[in-house]
C-alpha cells in the first residue's frame, strides 16, 4: 500500500469511528440520565444491563471504536512531535489498539457477566 493510501484509510477510519462513537456516547448518556431520573440504583442497573445481548453488542461496538480512534489520533501525535518513523508509530499504535481491545471487552464481558 502507498503513504498516500494508507493516509487516506487512517484519516477514513478516523472519521467513521469517530462518527460512531458520537452516536454511541449519546446513547450511553441517554440512558444515564433517563435511568437516574427514575431514581435507579447502580445495582439496577448492572442487573438490567447485565445478561443482555443488546447492550453487549452495543458496548461491543463502542469499544471497537474507540480502539479504531484512539491509535489514529495518538499516532498523528506521535509523527509530528516525535522522530519515530511511519513503520514504528504503525507497529505502536496497533499495540495500542489490541491493549484498548483487550481491556474494552475485558470490561463488557465483566459487565455482561454482573447480569447471569
Amino acid at each position: 500500500m502507498t503513504p498516500q493510501r494508507a493516509e487516506t484509510l487512517e484519516w477514513l477510519v478516523q472519521r467513521a469511528s469517530a462518527a460512531v462513537l458520537a452516536l454511541c456516547v449519546i446513547v450511553h448518556l441517554t440512558v444515564i440520565v433517563l435511568a437516574v431520573q427514575g431514581g435507579v440504583t447502580a445495582k439496577e442497573i448492572a442487573g438490567r444491563v447485565g445478561g443482555s445481548v443488546p447492550w453487549l453488542a452495543f458496548y461491543s461496538v463502542f469499544v471497537i471504536a474507540v480502539a479504531l480512534h484512539a491509535p489514529a489520533g495518538l499516532r498523528n501525535i506521535l509523527r509530528e512531535y516525535t522522530s519515530l518513523g511511519r513503520r514504528a508509530t504503525h507497529w505502536i499504535m496497533a499495540a495500542v489498539c489490541v491493549l484498548i481491545l483487550g481491556l474494552g471487552f475485558r470490561a463488557v464481558v465483566g459487565l455482561y457477566g454482573l447480569g447471569a
